[in-house]
């Protein structure tokens, strides 16, 4: 396990109402690490994500980003801080151009990089270049997520949040997110991913959690939860 953490949560506890998602998970994430979080419709995947980036209110508990306890701090703060969130469902802007959607994800920078940063990319999605000026929203949804990706990485972040990147796309497609998902650890990039695949996001990952009910039910070293039999039964259909 990496020696530095960069995201912390301890003991984290959060609700709909009266309904309590998170019961107390604690999980970490090392500076260099893909770490996935896997489980099923319901289980809090998508609650701890969003309790991470500062959109859910916490009961109970500690986020900590690079040493900092971030837990009760704005979320344009967290980006500020290096966090960006990759959401479930993409939520781009459908009548922007592709160009303007990622305009928007450097939206806090005011530094000269902007543009290279945008050719890089480019060149990660070159569909994206050819249709730049296009509506965003006349995009596919493998292409939607590309951009969603994209947008994310316009912050230059120092931890990638991505939550169900393969939802509603062709498996071709599931195969090409992961790949880049793959490559953006090759560049140092740190990435926690949320995520119902199972087995597309232990394959890719160093670490991982299952999250049952609100509650951390199983975790370790992804190729040990991958041989993991109950972890195989519940989640991969083995």
């Amino acid at each position: 396990m990496p020696e530095r953490a960069l995201l912390e949560v301890a003991d984290l506890a959060s609700a709909y109402g009266r309904v309590e998602a998170l019961k107390g998970v604690s999980l970490r994430v090392g500076a260099g690490e893909i770490v996935s979080l896997v489980g099923g419709n319901g289980a809090g995947k998508t609650t701890l994500l969003r309790a991470v980036s500062g959109v859910q209110p916490v009961r109970r508990g500690r986020i900590l980003f690079d040493g900092t306890d971030i837990t009760r701090l704005a979320p344009h703060a967290r980006v500020r801080l290096g966090i960006a969130q990759v959401p479930e469902g993409r939520q781009i802007f459908g009548p922007l151009s592709i160009e303007d959607n990622l305009r928007l994800g450097a939206y806090l920078r005011a530094d000269t990089e902007i543009a290279a940063d945008m050719a890089d990319v480019y060149a990660m999605f070159p569909v994206l270049k050819e249709r730049r000026r296009n509506p965003a929203g006349g995009l596919s949804g493998g292409q939607q997520q590309m951009l969603a990706i994209g947008r994310a990485l316009m912050s230059r972040p120092k931890l990638l949040l991505l939550d169900e990147p393969s939802m509603g796309l062709a498996p071709i497609l599931v195969d090409q997110i992961f790949e880049t998902v793959a490559s953006l650890k090759g560049r140092g990039m740190t990435i926690f991913l949320v995520e119902q695949n199972a087995a597309a996001a232990l394959a890719i990952a160093d670490r991982g959690y299952v999250i049952e009910t609100g509650h951390i039910a199983h975790e370790g070293a992804a190729r040990d939860l991958l041989a993991d039999d109950r972890v195989r039964a519940a989640y991969l259909g083995l």
